[in-house]
């Protein structure tokens, strides 16, 4: 088996990847809501676990834990947006509790899910090589989805990016927008937590963002930077790591941040 042959569902799995990543990652940035994205990371643990403690008790094989790390990501986006446009709630506070209830969710599962062990570690830390098809067929429509969101709703997302008391203004009904761009966030975690699992959701979402927002201040170069970021990083990052015989996820974040830190030189 040759090493393309080895790696080709992998530096697919990549490219579809960086395309969500990219996307959701130059909203994330503009609107600054990072943090938002890390807790939905962490709170995704809790789905995992329970897909697959249900899956192992109850036999029902369909429980995937890509489909229970979706599924706590929609609740966890839904719990963030509902307290906050309802109760008027910080986001800081609520970002906090479900950092913080979805990992105990996790631990406990894991408790009660002998033998799972080592696949929750893959997610909890990333790894691409146990990319399969089923893997690859969610991830590319959680690709076409957040691609049509996109271009259905590009000028509104950037009107509440860059400026939400004027879009209120201009009768755009920024809650609504607000719930579905949550809605992305949690796609794009699940998507991003496959190459590199849920502890370093952050650095993908967000670092070829940050990159590309130094070199452009309009927002369709960024998601085109970002994009493009991304699919370097991730191609080279699962080279790196197969080669070197280190973990992908941490690989491609250590390449990310020097990247990052280039940039900066670059721009300083």
């Amino acid at each position: 088996m040759t090493l393309f042959t080895l790696l080709c569902m992998p530096l697919f799995a990549a490219l579809l990847v960086s395309i969500t990543g990219g996307i959701v990652g130059s909203y994330v940035v503009t609107r600054r809501i990072v943090f938002i994205a890390g807790s939905i990371s962490h709170a995704v643990l809790g789905g995992i676990g329970g897909f697959l403690w249900a899956s192992h008790r109850y036999q029902l094989t369909f429980l995937s834990p890509l489909l229970g790390a979706l599924f706590a990501a929609f609740i966890a986006a839904a719990i963030l947006a509902w307290t906050h446009l309802k109760y008027k709630e910080r986001e800081d506070s609520i970002i906090a509790i479900l950092w913080a209830a979805g990992m105990s969710l996790g631990v406990i599962f894991m408790m009660y899910t002998p033998g799972y062990n080592v696949e929750l570690m893959h997610f909890l830390f990333g790894n691409i090589l146990w990319t399969t098809t089923n893997d690859l067929i969610l991830i590319s429509c959680l690709d076409a989805t957040v691609l049509l969101c996109t271009l259905l709703f590009y000028r509104k997302f950037q009107a509440i990016c860059f400026d939400e008391e004027q879009a209120t203004l201009q009768g755009v009904r920024v809650s609504w927008l607000y719930v579905l761009l949550l809605g992305l966030v949690a796609m794009a975690v699940v998507v991003v937590i496959q190459i590199v699992g849920s502890i370093l959701v952050i650095s993908m979402l967000s670092i070829p963002s940050a990159i590309a927002v130094r070199f452009s201040n309009k927002l369709s170069s960024v998601i085109g930077k970002s994009i493009v970021l991304g699919m370097a990083i991730s191609l080279l990052g699962t080279y790196l790591s197969f080669v070197i015989n280190w973990p992908p996820g941490a690989t491609m974040t250590l390449l990310a941040t020097l990247c990052y830190a280039l940039s900066i030189r670059i721009k300083s």
